[in-house]
């Protein structure tokens, strides 16, 4: 339901469909009947439960405060980033990757304008297919911020400050999504271009000569290896001593190994202490050693800061309402996403679990299903993780180290693409398929692989590790040849008994 007074905005409120929002407005304005959900944010968590919503008959609006369908994901992370990733390892493969095949090229330049464009085109063409979606399913679309005002009741702030509009519903759900985390003594301003998140290293205008990257997880990794690829020099240093945390550490020192290959550098163990523009352009970082030693100065001409992303509650009214928060300020829910206020939800980033846009999408999904009345539910064991480098890091389910503080007892299988024809036809070794499964019952409890197309390759996995799949189902399973895939089933057989191939 709306508020009378608010139903002269709608016109304004409802993108692309101005002639006849007025009608809609007056409709709106005068039913007895509030939305069964209304929704805050249209991230890969928020736009989902939407339109399943829809789908499902349910009277549902939609509260994006970016403006654009997508979120963090769409517009500036998981989209973009992967537009870049792949662009600058094209111009990488052709100024130096074809040797092997007897192709070589003369002045293979890069044109960062056009890398750039083509990126955006992405964004704005898969933004605007949402909203597509939002009608086709009859979801009300807000641009703007949406405020908890109490049980069953939004504000929802008008984007372009043409006033407030007061929806009543019977649930709401959060998907506000995250943001990057700040790392103290590191001022970032993506708008100087030096020191910058990961948002910034998306629209750099021009190629470093030299990129420091805080943070050797997912986000620093994937952003040094465009820039490396489009000829910086990329050091990254990290607080820890080792790559990636939460992944398989046997997987995580061959991953770095092979990006240490590449020519990135590292600075393990190390603690950013400050960072600082410089004057004349670039900037400083001091750092010292977390085992104790002397303090060190680092000069880049960029800086990027990715130390991970935190929950964005900001602005949402959690405390109007009395919804608890925990760690990082992530919203507490229960087995059924419901937060202690009845009649309020909340998915995605901002809750607990793996940050992941996937993750936030089966979440979003479910919530839909499960307040019309039907089963919702996630399998929080099969959620993949992938790194979009090349090679690409695909996981799922248990690492050894986590088996091992469980006390469970497991038996390991791998295979190494440098025995697999079809990496060998493409000159594209490096990497292998690991298993883990239950040393009595032979069921997959883990699977993780480094290879060029790893993170298409987890799908298998996941899809196994969801039936309950055991090595040998898989191993027995026929896999086309040549394909990458066949390493895939040689570790399955390497787990149970023995490859065939090495």
């Amino acid at each position: 339901q709306i508020t009378a007074a608010s139903a002269s905005m709608l016109a304004r409120l409802l993108p692309g469909r101005a002639p006849a929002a007025r009608t809609f407005a007056r409709a709106l304005s005068s039913s007895p009947e509030p939305y069964d959900m209304v929704i805050i944010g249209g991230g890969p968590g928020g736009y989902p439960a939407a339109i399943k919503a829809g789908q499902l008959g349910l009277r549902v609006a939609c509260i994006e405060k970016r403006g654009r369908l997508g979120g963090t994901c769409l517009n500036v992370g998981c989209i973009p980033s992967k537009a870049l990733l792949h662009s600058s390892h094209l111009y990488h493969e052709a100024k130096s990757g074809w040797g092997p095949h007897g192709i070589s090229a003369d002045n293979v330049a890069m044109d960062l304008s056009k890398l750039m464009k083509h990126k955006d085109k992405t964004v704005v063409g898969l933004t605007g297919g949402i909203e597509g979606l939002f009608k086709k399913n009859k979801v009300d679309y807000f641009k703007g911020t949406g405020e908890i005002k109490a049980a069953g009741e939004v504000a929802m702030h008008a984007l372009d400050g043409s006033g407030t509009v007061t929806l009543k519903c019977k649930n709401i759900v959060i998907a506000s999504g995250s943001e990057p985390s700040k790392l103290p003594g590191v001022p970032v301003d993506n708008a100087a271009k030096t020191i910058v998140d990961s948002t910034g290293a998306l629209d750099l205008e021009t190629i470093p000569k030299s990129l420091i990257v805080i943070g050797a997880g997912v986000i620093g990794l994937e952003m040094g290896s465009v820039w490396k690829r489009l000829g910086a020099k990329v050091t990254v240093v990290e607080f820890l001593d080792r790559i990636t945390p939460g992944i398989d550490n046997e997987v995580a020192k061959d991953f770095m190994r092979i990006l240490k290959k590449q020519g990135i550098d590292f600075k393990m163990g190390t603690k950013v202490l400050s960072a600082s523009s410089k004057p004349g352009g670039g900037a400083s970082l001091l750092v010292e050693p977390v085992a104790g030693g002397a303090q060190e100065t680092l000069e880049a001409d960029v800086i990027l800061s990715a130390t991970g992303r935190v929950p964005f509650t900001a602005g949402l009214g959690l405390e109007n309402v009395g919804i608890k928060t925990g760690a990082r300020g992530m919203v507490e829910i229960d087995e059924h996403f419901q937060t202690n206020v009845p009649g309020i939800y909340a998915i995605g980033d901002v809750v607990r679990g793996a940050m992941l846009a996937h993750k936030a999408e089966e979440e979003g999904i479910a919530i839909a299903e499960q307040l019309a009345g039907l089963g919702g539910h996630v399998n929080y064991d099969c959620i993949p993780g992938v790194i979009y480098t090349h090679p690409e890091v695909a996981v799922v389910g248990k690492t050894e180290e986590e088996l091992q503080k469980e006390g469970v007892e497991y038996k390991v299988g791998k295979f190494p693409f440098m025995a697999n024809s079809r990496a060998r036809a493409m000159a594209d070794t490096d990497g292998s398929v690991k298993f883990l499964a239950d040393k009595k019952t032979d069921k997959v409890l883990g699977i993780h692989i480094i290879a060029s197309n790893a993170g298409e390759m987890i799908a298998e996995g996941v899809l196994a590790m969801e039936y309950g799949a055991s090595a040998e189902d898989i191993g027995r399973t026929c896999h086309a040849h040549p394909t990458m895939a066949e390493a895939f089933k040689e570790a399955a057989m390497a787990t149970y008994s023995k490859p065939i191939h090495f």
